[in-house]
């Protein structure tokens, strides 16, 4: 018999995330590194309208990443031209994964080894995912490059230098209480997306919890409950992307009509 996970009576209350973005993370060590360090806050969204658009993916390790950028490939590949960059610490694993599944020929999918925490190249050294992007679109002028980032912590993000949007992505097998632990990628991202709703009953989630507190964090900004077994093609996150690229698609063409 599964034990229920403890859930809170109460919805949690949002931080002050704009103070937080403000100021830089504490300073603090990764493995191998004995010099403490902080990471510069989160850029604002700057780059034009009118290019390829970048949607990044990032979250904890085993949340569900890789199985969403193949499930956006294969829902959005007969409409969209795509291209994909994963990254790994030291192996080509994720990318190898899309490859082996046939979700997009292989020329268009990039695997960085970062060699170091996920966050540090999707956020504070961009460099390496930055030369894969342009690289792949200089090559195949995509509608819409999926970057994903290695597992990671909560406090993940992407630096808006390297991508347009970022969805953060959990599941339900750490428990109802992941929403109410916040952290950046849970509160900032442009789509929370909480995975593997099917394995809610067998580890005793709430879903019900978990959609309160993530409103409670989030306010307005979306949030997606998906089961990649019940829906392959990630239907809801496959959408939002579409609508993405509507509303860009609307805004390049009022400021031509400007």
């Amino acid at each position: 018999m599964s034990q229920h996970t403890h859930s809170s009576d109460h919805a949690p209350s949002r931080p002050d995330v704009d103070r937080s973005l403000r100021m830089t993370e504490p300073p603090h060590t990764h493995p191998g590194q004995e010099v403490a360090h902080t990471h510069p806050p989160v850029a604002a969204p700057s780059r034009p309208l009118d290019g390829p658009l970048r949607v990044g993916i990032g979250g904890p390790v085993g949340s569900g990443k890789t199985a969403l950028v193949a499930a956006l490939c294969r829902a959005l590949g007969g409409e969209l031209e795509l291209a994909v960059v994963t990254n790994d610490i030291y192996t080509t694993e994720d990318g190898d994964f899309l490859r082996r599944h046939g979700v997009l020929p292989g020329e268009r999918i990039t695997a960085v080894q970062t060699g170091a925490c996920p966050h540090t190249a999707i956020r504070d050294d961009i460099a390496m995912n930055l030369d894969a992007v342009e690289d792949l679109e200089d090559r195949f002028s995509p509608d819409v490059v999926l970057v994903e980032s290695g597992g990671d912590n909560l406090t993940a993000t992407f630096s808006y230098g390297l991508v347009d949007a970022q969805i953060f992505v959990v599941d339900v097998a750490g428990g109802d209480k992941v929403p109410r632990k916040g952290g950046p990628g849970v509160i900032t991202s442009d789509l929370l997306v909480i995975n593997k709703t099917d394995l809610a009953p067998m580890v005793g989630a709430d879903l019900s919890v978990m959609a309160r507190d993530a409103a409670a964090l989030r306010h307005e900004a979306p949030v997606a409950f998906t089961s990649l077994r019940e829906d392959p093609g990630a239907g809801v996150v496959a959408d939002w992307v579409r609508g993405l690229l509507a509303a860009r698609a609307e805004q390049v063409t009022a400021a031509h009509a400007g």
